[in-house]
């Protein structure tokens, strides 16, 4: 097979490096953020300096990137031109991460052979050659320090790489000259429990560099194929990393799925697989390019984790936490206790992630026991009520923003069950009335999801309390939205992202009409929240306790929900939906619009005055103005006409309103702009019309009239998506001032304003859509539809 060879492109080099130092200066640049850090090279004989480029994980699911390295440094060469110095992979996903990583979408956008390595468990190192033959040996973003007091990554990886080079009879300069001949970066995996443990051993013969891959140095992805990787290994003295090939993607599906049971391959432990392939979005149409995705094995990796940072609060004094697992975790915690306590030096050395290996390993021996089935004890122990088909109330233990009405909403949709939303209570006595509408929803439905946060555990002593003092035998199963706190952040983070996309879609929480007041709101939620624990009351009150991630998309809460219901509650789930049920219900459930408004008094202890002063402020409104005159069209109709459309098309042009469903970016409402009052001064006859119309019907959202759009095309980028209409006005009187008159569908973000629907169109204008290099689409509606319009005005806010 040839070596891949691609020349770095100066100008696309540049280009890349613009758009990332854009982002950097400007966090919504792009809808990303970016992070630079400077390294001077400090072996290098021209004191070259590097720029490391980092983004945050979850920005790698987003489109329009200008590269999606994940690991990437640039730096100047002699002649002054930027230049790609290491590059890492692009950024990859777990099976059912993304949508791309979907078994669905895998099994019909990729071709063989599929390559498949162990994904080793140790940390990732870049080498690369610089100009002036510096090796350049980097972790994933910085390229360490010899001035450091401890050992860096990057240090300890170009130690090990100066022995493995040295037995090869070969220098660091022979491979910086290799590399950069070849403009490549070699990415190893350094597994040295003499350095740094991790959760799986690397000892002896064990221990080294791994070498899993070589990129080009390119903005965009090219890697070498196994076989050559393997072959460079063995050049330079890597270790190899262990290799399957297959040729049939199912066959890849059933070997993962197999090995997934035990966690182990070859008679050892292992944290999964990368698969390497080549993939592309609509297989008739686009050209596939290399791509990765992982399979990571849940077990007995993520006990060992759980172990691991149980004995590490242990020995810093705090009372260790875990969820799974444990009776198995509880006997090693008394086993690790006694170990520690024999040998205090044993504490010192844990904390400096060393003997974390032997001490699992010891106590696996002393139980006699693999660590894959002391991974499958809880699920041998797990609680089965076969007796159960009625009377089950799902209560929520979590904060605002983390998915439980949308999961609930889905439930509804797949089985028919109860939903009670604490929200659509007001008044006093909410408590006891909730309970209530959920005992008398009870009455009808076999199970009722109890919609409330129960974030503090008087309101869960109050929820139990209450159902268990009715006279019907009631099952409650606890949905654990777990709350950790290494994951706290990431949950504020998301939440927040959460509700201020839902805007005012809410009963209580009106992000877009006052987002401060109700952050603070969240915040409160997330300070006063209260953990479960299921060893003391009131949350031994459970039944059952199902641990869902707040993290993680309500799809992937819904299926582990539904998979664990099914397990524990097999008469009341008495089979899985299937993958297109389960998507089915996320689309009704995304496109919920409540129907009941109230409003959270403020909390704070604000003074008599001040309160006074508000009420007096919305005594007395201050009188809103016309800021658009707009022809409404009805909302399902347009949902339909869109729904339809984009299910004749292939999935590339489909992915963009997808996208805008499943992130709740499409419009509530729909209408055609007529014209906005910025633009009176340009036509100040017609605007002065429009007013003293709207003033004459009374107002407000009285209606002026009505006339007929029709709807033609849907036009659309990766940025905002509108409709085409045409206005059928006889008379002339209802006139649009936008070049091409059309409806708002969705925006991809926050950032990104329904005004600029106009300059996608004018563009569009000009340019048409498709063609190479071409960003627009468009899908024209094969029945052009009629739909009749009610002309309004749109006060300020």
């Amino acid at each position: 097979m040839a070596t891949p060879y691609v020349e770095q492109d100066v100008s696309a080099v540049s280009q890349m490096i613009s758009a990332l130092e854009a982002a950097r200066k400007d966090k919504r640049h792009g809808g990303f953020s970016c992070k630079k850090t400077t390294f001077k090279v400090k072996p290098s004989r021209d004191g070259i300096d590097v720029d490391s480029w980092r983004m945050q994980d979850w920005d790698y699911k987003k489109k329009g990137l200008p590269t999606y390295a994940r690991g990437l440094f640039t730096t100047k060469n002699s002649r002054n031109a930027p230049e790609i110095a290491v590059r890492g992979y692009d950024k990859f996903f777990n099976v059912n991460e993304v949508n791309e990583t979907k078994w669905d979408v895998i099994l019909k956008n990729t071709k063989g052979p599929y390559e498949l390595t162990l994904k080793e468990n140790g940390c990732i190192i870049f080498v690369a050659g610089l100009e002036d033959d510096t090796l350049l040996v980097c972790s994933k973003h910085s390229t360490g320090d010899r001035s450091d007091v401890e050992l860096s990554h990057a240090r300890a990886g170009e130690i090990r790489l100066e022995k493995q080079l040295a037995a090869v009879g070969k220098t660091k300069g022979d491979l910086a000259r290799e590399l950069r001949s070849r403009n490549i970066t070699a990415v190893a995996e350094l597994c040295d429990d003499s350095f740094e443990e991790h959760i799986l051993a690397y000892e002896n013969d064990k221990a080294g560099l791994y070498l899993h891959g070589i990129n080009l140095n390119l903005p965009e992805f090219a890697t070498y194929p196994s076989n050559l990787v393997q072959e460079f290994a063995a050049q330079w003295g890597f270790i190899k990393t262990d290799l399957l090939m297959m040729e049939d993607v199912n066959e890849v599906k059933t070997f993962l799925e197999d090995v997934a049971k035990t966690g182990s391959y070859s008679g050892r432990d292992v944290e999964g697989f990368v698969i390497r392939c080549k993939m592309s979005h609509n297989p008739t149409q686009l050209p596939y390019q290399d791509w990765f995705f992982k399979f990571k094995f849940e077990e007995p990796y993520l006990m060992y984790r759980q172990w691991r940072e149980c004995t590490k609060a242990m020995i810093s004094g705090k009372q260790p936490k875990f969820k799974k697992h444990i009776k198995i975790t509880e006997e090693y915690l008394m086993y690790a206790k006694k170990q520690l306590a024999a040998n205090p030096n044993l504490s010192k050395l844990y904390n400096q992630n060393h003997g974390i290996i032997k001490l699992r390993d010891d106590f696996l021996a002393y139980k006699n026991i693999k660590g894959s089935d002391a991974a499958n004890l809880d699920v041998l122990d797990r609680v089965v009520m076969t007796e159960v088909t009625k009377n089950v109330i799902l209560a929520p233990i979590a904060t605002i923003g983390c998915g439980k009405t949308t999961l609930a909403l889905a439930l509804k949709h797949l089985f028919g069950w109860g939903h009670i939303q604490n929200d659509n209570i007001s008044g006093k006595g909410r408590p006891p009335r909730f309970v209530k509408a959920v005992m008398d929803q009870l009455k009808e439905h076999p199970v009722v999801f109890a919609d409330r946060n129960n974030a503090q555990r008087h309101e869960r002593k109050q929820l139990i309390g209450d159902v268990k003092a009715q006279d019907v035998e009631t099952r409650i199963v606890c949905l654990n939205f777990r709350h950790d706190e290494e994951t706290i952040d990431e949950i504020r983070r998301i939440t927040q992202e959460r509700i201020i996309e839902r805007g005012d879609n809410h009963q209580t929480i009106h992000a877009a009409t006052d987002q401060e007041k109700y952050m603070e709101v969240m915040e409160g939620f997330i300070k006063r929240f209260e953990e479960c624990n299921t060893n003391s009351p009131p949350d031994a009150g459970f039944e059952l306790v199902i641990d869902l991630d707040p993290t993680a998309g309500t799809r992937v809460n819904l299926e582990t929900l539904v998979n664990e219901l099914h397990l524990s509650l097999p008469n009341v789930v008495k089979e899985v939906p299937s993958p297109e049920k389960l998507d089915e219900a996320m689309e009704y459930a995304l496109g919920y619009t409540p129907d009941f408004k109230h409003t959270i008094p403020d909390r704070g202890g604000k003074k008599d005055s001040k309160a006074g002063q508000r009420q007096q402020q919305q005594a007395q409104p201050k009188k809103k103005k016309l800021e658009y005159m707009a022809i409404g069209v009805a909302t399902d109709l347009i949902n339909k006409i869109l729904d339809k459309a984009f299910k004749g098309v292939g999935p590339e042009t489909s992915r963009f309103y997808l996208q805008l469903k499943n992130s709740r970016r499409v419009q509530r409402a729909f209408h055609v702009t007529l014209m906005h009052n910025a633009m009176a001064p340009q036509y100040p006859e017609l605007w002065k019309r429009y007013v003293e119309l709207h003033e004459a019907a009374g107002g407000g959202d009285a209606l002026l009239g009505e006339c007929d759009v029709i709807l033609e095309r849907v036009v659309f980028d990766d940025r905002i998506m509108a409709i085409v209409v045409r206005i059928v006005d006889e008379e002339n009187k209802w006139v649009c001032v936008n070049r091409v008159a059309h409806i708002t569908v969705g925006t991809r973000d926050a950032s990104v304003k329904p005004k600029e629907s106009n300059d996608l169109l004018a563009k569009w204008l000009e340019v048409g859509a498709g063609g190479d290099g071409n960003v627009i689409q468009e899908v024209v509606f094969a029945d052009k539809v009629t739909a009749r319009g009610q002309v309004k005005g749109v006060l300020s806010r």
